[in-house]
């Protein structure tokens, strides 16, 4: 008589501590992609003018990047260079999109974006809203407006306000 003998599937490796640490983090429901011409650029800019910190960055045999990610105020920005051969990418300059960014100091973050290559779209001042707010833009093409809230409003106050302008 003869025996079979069932073999035991092979044991899943496991995880180690630092595989664990090293894990890609889950990405957040939404996060801007930007298109740049020059993302390794852009990367420095948004690192000098608001304290961007890098994730991760994958460049191409030519320099260019085909895919990057930094944090803003803890939220992820993902950039990429342009890459026409791949894919039917508009230029970047001029967007209709505007990136909202709170910080603590709106005054001290856009005089940092000017020194490091921003241009002034709109100077900063107090609104009707309750922000102190601005608006800039890099010199990739991007705006961004940015705020301090200075005071909470109700939405009655914000709508009166709204109403009281001469526009």
């Amino acid at each position: 008589m003869t025996t079979k003998t069932k073999s035991k599937p092979a044991a899943r490796p496991k995880s180690t501590p630092a595989a664990k640490a090293n894990a890609r983090p889950s990405p957040p429901p939404l996060s801007p992609h930007l298109v740049c011409d020059g993302a390794a650029k852009a990367i420095e800019f948004y690192k000098k003018a608001f304290g961007a910190v890098e994730m991760m960055r994958l460049p191409m045999k030519d320099g260019r990047l085909m895919h990057a990610a930094i944090t803003i105020n803890g939220a992820m920005v993902m950039l990429v260079d342009l890459f026409p051969e791949m894919c039917d990418q508009a230029a970047p300059k001029g967007s209709a999109i505007t990136l909202h960014l709170y910080v603590d100091d709106v005054d001290k973050v856009v005089k940092r974006a000017i020194k490091a290559g921003a241009k002034e779209v709109m100077p900063v001042q107090d609104m009707f809203w309750g922000d102190r707010y601005g608006i800039i833009e890099d010199p990739f093409g991007h705006r961004w407006s940015i705020a301090t809230p200075v005071r909470a409003m109700t939405p009655e106050e914000i709508k009166a306000a709204v109403d009281c302008m001469p526009v």
